[in-house]
């Protein structure tokens, strides 16, 4: 029998699709299951890009360019500018989604057994990319206690060896909600420009922050645009993650020569939806301001519902749309697997994701669960009701 390699070997499902197993024989038993584990908005598509799949009437579905369709990327330079950013359609390639531009860094940046530093809890596909381009992905644990937020830098100072070429942060994060402040990015800045470490700033959920301070982009730190690439998407942002595109953007244009050479070899992403999304800059200007009040709304009506759940510790996300809740259990996966095979109220149950599998470090996150708040307020309410008596029903096994 051929043997699989090392590293498809060592490859782990992701704690967020891992147990849609049993979420698919829950539902073939008649069960009503309420998705917390997945970050798919139920937010409606900005509908200018379905009419314009809709219109679109060449007569060939042809390849588009590599590095992305030209209207593309010029209407996200102007996002850009928007956001008083200096980025220009030279400074974009056009990826599969986030997640393929996630690949392509890990890939362009790092040689095998070179180190990138990154925080607990992570985005658990950085930990996929990195295994499949032999990055050794080091983490700085945060705490629930502290609500996620960054460490000191003197902390980061001693994560740091001789074999860390980058950084990766999550701003606002996924899967805990934080938002970085300024001052502590500045200070991060500053030392990768000194230690010349590469940045990579994933910044999928920028519009989407509720208190605190505001997301800054590390696009807008010129000292630094030699060292950092940005990971971006169009999919939280209006909705839209099957449509599959994201970006990379960076200053550094041997980065970026290097993604449009992987982009040639994967030919093109989607010739439609760029084409789609080439006019999203005409969404009104209200469509973010009423999405965020709406995200906002739904993660006051989830804390409160958590709070109420005896033994339950609950994070108070500032951003994106996700949070971290500890849960009076020792395993949270075998509370999920339970939630799925064994309990149900009135034939609904919830579905969760275990947020052990969102760490690195081994051992820590055990009794967490990642939340996604991407349903409407009242379902959070009886999701919460679930929870709540799936724990009761969960330490009343026999």
């Amino acid at each position: 029998m051929i043997k699989l390699s090392d590293r498809a070997l060592e490859l782990q499902f992701s704690p967020i699709r891992k147990l849609m197993p049993e979420a698919t024989k829950a539902k073939e038993r008649g069960i009503k299951i309420y998705h917390l584990n997945i970050g798919q908005p139920d937010i409606e598509s900005p509908k200018i890009f379905l009419q314009k799949v809709k219109e679109f009437d060449e007569k060939v579905v042809v390849y588009e360019k590599s590095e992305g369709n030209s209207l593309l990327r010029s209407s996200l330079a102007e996002y850009y500018q928007r956001l008083d950013l200096n980025i220009k359609s030279e400074d974009i390639v056009v990826t599969t989604g986030g997640s393929e531009g996630l690949w392509m860094i890990f890939f362009i940046l790092f040689n095998s057994g070179d180190e990138c530093l990154t925080f607990d809890p992570t985005y658990t596909n950085y930990l996929t990319f990195s295994k499949l381009n032999g990055v050794n992905l080091r983490a700085v644990p945060t705490t629930l206690a502290d609500n996620f937020n960054l460490p000191s830098m003197e902390i980061i100072k001693q994560a740091v060896t001789k074999k860390t070429k980058a950084i990766l942060i999550t701003n606002p994060s996924n899967p805990t909600g934080a938002v970085y402040s300024k001052k502590l990015l500045d200070e991060l800045v500053e030392f990768c420009v000194r230690n010349n470490l590469y940045i990579i700033s994933d910044e999928t959920y920028r519009e989407f922050v509720y208190s605190g301070p505001k997301a800054v982009s590390l696009l807008s730190y010129k000292q630094a645009e030699k060292l950092t690439v940005v990971v971006d998407s169009l999919s939280k942002r209006y909705s839209l993650c099957g449509a599959r595109l994201g970006m990379l953007v960076s200053k550094n244009k041997e980065i970026l020569e290097a993604a449009n050479k992987i982009a040639q070899a994967r030919l093109a992403s989607g010739t439609i939806e760029q084409y789609a999304a080439s006019f999203l800059l005409e969404v009104e200007p209200n469509y973010f301001e009423t999405i965020k009040r709406e995200y906002q709304h739904r993660r006051d009506v989830l804390i409160k519902g958590l709070e109420k759940i005896k033994g339950v510790k609950v994070s108070h996300p500032d951003g994106a749309f996700y949070l971290i809740a500890e849960l009076p259990v020792k395993s949270a996966e075998d509370f999920c697997l339970f939630l799925l095979k064994e309990f149900e109220d009135k034939k609904e149950t919830v579905m969760l994701a275990p947020a052990e599998g969102f760490y690195i470090t081994p051992g820590l996150g055990k009794s967490q669960v990642r939340i996604a708040y991407v349903i409407e307020s009242k379902a959070l309410e009886r999701a919460c009701e679930l929870i709540s008596k799936g724990l009761t029903a969960y330490h009343n096994r026999a």
